[in-house]
């Protein structure tokens, strides 16, 4: 059994994990393992928005920007239909070197919000963590997702997984620092293009579902009983979630090369702290019932169940975050958290 803390990330505890140091997990879990010289990932989200206009040739250009010179290591698509009834289209981007994608970037996000497009928005969350301000966590081993991919490899069985509480424990700076939020998310325009200064500690999830290996009674089941359950949390969260910390919320489908829906799906979701994060999925009602439909799902196939399950957790510092949007409905993204401060 590992921690879920990679060993050049241990330090002298001042902030107790939730569980004792002999507890065992009644499951198997793993997280991805960075190369021990890697200190900074960095996920980018390119977004295009429309509700007409096919977006057709700006998602060629994003695809054409990621195959350039500089590049991203991994990158996926997925699409969702958001509260105000626009599509979205987001291509999701990973490094794990600092210097290659600044120099990439600069170019890139001049090209993605710096031009306008005709019916259609664009915008670019970016985060840039060090590693000992992110976690991840696999049900399986075999297929790794999002910013998994581009580490080294997984682990063994590690321990910090299946009680609340976990997800904090798998954090390295949670060992010393409380991750707490200060300030308020603000506005800044710049000419068309709207930023967003967010705060310290902002906390980003994308928690992916995968049922593409399940067979006929088990996909069933999942489809029947336990992704529409998922599916009214997901809404919540996008409806209703600034009320309990959650800044935006999207239920995305991942699309293949091709284009077309897979049998891949994962939430992201933008909150004001990893503690009001916990307080949604320990206590809130939408959690609770997904919760309660994913037990009893697994508790029904055991170890015969196909479906893989997995997500990743940031807690960025406030100079680690850019959020920018071009031409985008007020409800996107960060733009519904904040405040404006300039003109």
């Amino acid at each position: 059994m590992e921690s879920a803390i990679p060993l050049q990330l241990e330090t002298q505890r001042t902030r107790h994990k939730r569980v004792p140091d002999d507890y065992q997990p009644p499951y198997p879990s793993f997280v991805a393992r960075y190369k021990p010289a890697v200190n900074r990932v960095v996920m980018a989200y390119f977004g295009v928005q429309h509700r007409a206009a096919a977006p057709t040739q700006a998602l060629a250009e994003i695809a054409d920007l990621f195959a350039g010179e500089g590049g991203p290591m991994h990158w996926d698509r997925a699409h969702y239909v958001d509260q105000a009834g626009h599509t979205n289209i987001v291509s999701v981007a990973y490094w794990d070197d600092i210097a290659r994608f600044d120099a990439w970037f600069a170019p890139a996000r001049e090209a993605w919000t710096g031009k306008q497009r005709d019916g259609i928005g664009t915008f670019i969350e970016v985060l840039r963590p060090t590693v000992a301000r992110h976690e991840t966590l696999f049900s399986s081993l075999g297929r790794p997702e999002g910013v998994a991919v581009i580490a080294e490899g997984m682990s063994g069985e590690v321990q910090e997984h299946a009680y609340w509480g976990g997800m904090r424990d798998r954090i390295p700076l949670s060992q010393t620092d409380p991750m707490s939020p200060a300030g308020n998310p603000e506005l800044i325009r710049d000419g068309a293009r709207l930023r967003v200064k967010a705060h310290d500690n902002l906390c980003l999830i994308r928690s992916g579902q995968d049922w593409s290996d399940t067979e006929t009674s088990e996909r069933k089941l999942y489809l029947d009983d336990v992704e529409p359950v998922l599916r009214e949390g997901m809404d919540f969260l996008r409806d209703d979630g600034l009320a309990i910390g959650c800044y935006a919320n999207r239920y995305m489908q991942v699309l293949s090369a091709d284009g077309k829906a897979s049998e891949k799906s994962y939430g992201q979701s933008w909150w004001r702290s990893l503690a009001a994060l916990e307080r949604w999925a320990e206590s809130h009602p939408t959690h609770v019932k997904i919760f309660g439909a994913a037990m009893k799902y697994l508790s029904t196939l055991g170890p015969s169940a196909k479906l893989r399950l997995y997500h990743e957790v940031t807690v960025a510092a406030a100079d680690e975050q850019f959020f920018e949007y071009l031409n985008c409905h007020s409800g996107t993204g960060m733009l519904a958290a904040v405040e404006t401060v300039g003109a």
